[in-house]
């Protein structure tokens, strides 16, 4: 089941603050980086970072989320996060439907993720996104970026 997430719930950003420290800490293994800023940050960041959340549920617990934010008919997705005991389920192609479907009149999408994280890269082609380029943003990381262009919806 896929629903918002309400960073006001003090327990439900501790999951989500869990979750993606679980996430990203496989892709800082994958990309030999280990800085990875969600891996740095406080409960009080993740509260106020400004990102929209939706949260994928098996029963009570929380396996996967997405953010994004949006910017005139720009849509960037900001983390794509599932919990290791759940990869391979599908969770983050629901993910990236239902945000693409709760959004259709952004024209524009973007989404990156670090170079060598293959998994990632695949599911962004396999769904329509052309990579953009690679870009440097520290001395020997590489980051991925990718853009789907829509049609506007009438």
């Amino acid at each position: 089941m896929i629903k918002n997430l309400d960073l006001h719930n003090l327990d439900l950003v501790k999951e989500l603050h869990e979750l993606q420290r679980s996430s990203y800490l496989i892709e800082a293994k994958l990309i030999n980086f280990f800085e990875i800023p969600p891996l740095k940050e406080t409960l009080e960041e993740l509260t106020v970072c400004g990102e929209s959340f939706l949260g994928y549920f098996e029963g009570e617990i929380l396996a996967g989320a997405i953010s994004y934010t949006i910017d005139g008919e720009v849509l960037t997705i900001c983390r794509m996060v599932v919990h290791p005991n759940h990869f391979r389920k599908g969770i983050a192609q629901k993910l990236l439907t239902t945000v693409e479907e709760l959004n259709k009149e952004n024209a524009v999408l973007n989404v990156s993720t670090g170079k060598e994280n293959n998994p990632a890269k695949g599911l962004y082609l396999k769904n329509g996104y052309k990579l953009v380029g690679d870009l440097e943003v520290v001395p020997g990381l590489f980051i991925s970026n990718f853009e789907k262009r829509r049609p506007l919806a009438l």
